[in-house]
């Protein structure tokens, strides 16, 4: 029998730094490899000031160091930011028991091609807000299957207004699941292989 995956408070409080005492935390968590086209560094200075008015609003940066100088630039500026937390690379299992009890998965690439965390997310019931770049729009449709942003403010407007709205919580992370379903099942995407191999025959 496989072991239960780790609590999302033994993750976050044990390795994020983030207090226990406080009884309900939301957290928005940014899945990377740290690189620079990654640009996890993007949102944390509007983030640290919107964490400064909502002590309880934290934004984890979770995934392995791919570029090591890179990656001991975001550590030193997380360092100096309240709310923004930085965690190395986890296990899948555990990983998605944090995506599923945080309150929304971020992306804040440069450039991206069909990211494989926030069809994650989107399968597993969390809401995505993206950077409104090419890849990302190709997935997300605005305020449907997900909230793409093009300023670090909007990040922060539309993260505050997807808290304070949970109808709209509810039907983007239904048309997201639908939508990953649909278009990106292992049958789907099968079957898109099988036909490109056939065009390329």
């Amino acid at each position: 029998m496989a072991a239960a995956a780790t609590p999302i408070v033994e993750v976050l409080g044990e390795v994020g730094g983030i207090s226990q005492e406080n009884s309900c935390p939301r957290i928005l968590l940014l899945v990377c490899g740290l690189r620079k086209v990654k640009d996890p560094l993007y949102v944390v200075d509007a983030f640290a000031e919107w964490h400064r008015k909502e002590p309880n609003i934290h934004l984890v940066i979770i995934g392995p160091a791919v570029d090591p100088d890179f990656a001991k630039e975001v550590k030193e500026k997380v360092e100096r930011l309240g709310g923004v937390h930085l965690l190395p690379e986890i296990p899948q299992e555990d990983l998605h028991a944090v995506m599923r009890n945080c309150f929304a998965v971020v992306n804040s690439s440069a450039s991206e091609g069909m990211s494989a965390a926030i069809l994650e997310a989107m399968d597993l019931s969390v809401p995505v807000l993206a950077r409104n770049i090419p890849g990302n729009a190709a997935i997300i449709t605005h305020r449907a299957t997900g909230l793409l942003y093009s300023s670090q403010q909007e990040f922060v407007e539309l993260a505050k207004s997807l808290m304070g709205d949970p109808v709209l919580q509810k039907e983007i992370v239904t048309r997201a699941k639908e939508y990953v379903s649909e278009r990106h099942s292992p049958e789907q995407e099968g079957r898109a292989y099988r036909e490109l191999v056939l065009q390329l025959q």
